[in-house]
């Protein structure tokens, strides 16, 4: 079965490269065509990259489809597919080559539900898949044994205003080497499970779109992630309404250090 997701992932992936060379710049990709339900604009390219997404994810029976720009569109079964065509649309509509799709296989309704995570890093070509219980890969080979490290040396700060990163960023003196800032959530927490990173926060709140397959991946590699506005993190439900700041290092303890220091 996971290699049947994967297959429709993979092509999920190509069918959104075919929107990328259809809107090659931002002339084409940037225009507001409407708002979606989460309640951000949504631009050409995220409007016609969710079309084929969900061109080609209404065809598996039963399936409730979760998508940041129309919502969920309720199936019949408990089989539940969270997808982010573009994660990092900024980035997307202005050509920088950091954003990825996201999509996660659950069997129910929260996060210890999701059963199968993909995310396709679009710049570098990288792909990173989790299976529950079974680990962790980059490109189809197992992620090596390489984990974040407890003292943070580098922070990927996401979801940033200038005036969030203002407000914040001295709080992280002592407790953050350097900060990065990249643009992509569910990217960040790729490299976070690949520990090219040391910790991840998100300065605003994020939704399930935005992490449900990503944060597979970070759970499977045994380091923390939590929600600390929400409920626990495993019950933390699979819509597109919850709504919660992240925080996500090596272990718990550093985990809520950071998010004190956010809090101060």
């Amino acid at each position: 079965m996971t290699e049947d997701w994967l297959a429709l992932c993979r092509a999920a992936a190509e069918d959104v490269r075919g929107v990328l060379r259809e809107l090659p710049t931002r002339i084409e990709r940037e225009p507001v065509v409407g708002d979606g339900v989460g309640g951000d604009e949504t631009t050409a390219v995220d409007a016609a990259a969710e079309r084929v997404i969900l061109d080609r994810l209404r065809a598996i029976d039963g399936a409730t489809i979760v998508s940041e720009e129309v919502g969920e569109l309720a199936g019949d079964g408990r089989l539940r597919i969270v997808v982010d065509p573009i994660d990092g649309s900024l980035n997307a509509k202005r050509g920088i080559p950091f954003f990825s799709l996201s999509v996660a296989v659950a069997e129910g309704e929260t996060m210890d539900d999701v059963v199968f995570g993909y995310v396709h890093d679009f710049g570098t070509g990288e792909e990173w898949t989790a299976e529950r219980g079974r680990g962790v890969r980059l490109n189809g080979e197992v992620l090596d044994e390489l984990l974040p490290k407890e003292e943070i040396e580098i922070l990927s700060f996401e979801a940033t205003l200038t005036s969030s990163v203002a407000e914040k960023a001295a709080a992280m003196v002592g407790v953050a080497y350097r900060l990065r800032i990249m643009g992509s959530l569910a990217l960040s927490l790729c490299h976070l499970a690949a520990g090219r990173v040391d910790a991840v926060c998100s300065l605003k709140a994020a939704r399930a779109v935005d992490i449900a397959a990503a944060q597979l991946l970070v759970r499977e590699r045994g380091i923390a992630i939590d929600l600390p506005e929400a409920a626990p993190f495993g019950e933390a439900p699979l819509d597109i309404e919850g709504r919660s700041r992240v925080v996500a290092a090596a272990t718990p303890e550093v985990c809520a250090a950071l998010f004190a220091a956010l809090s101060q």
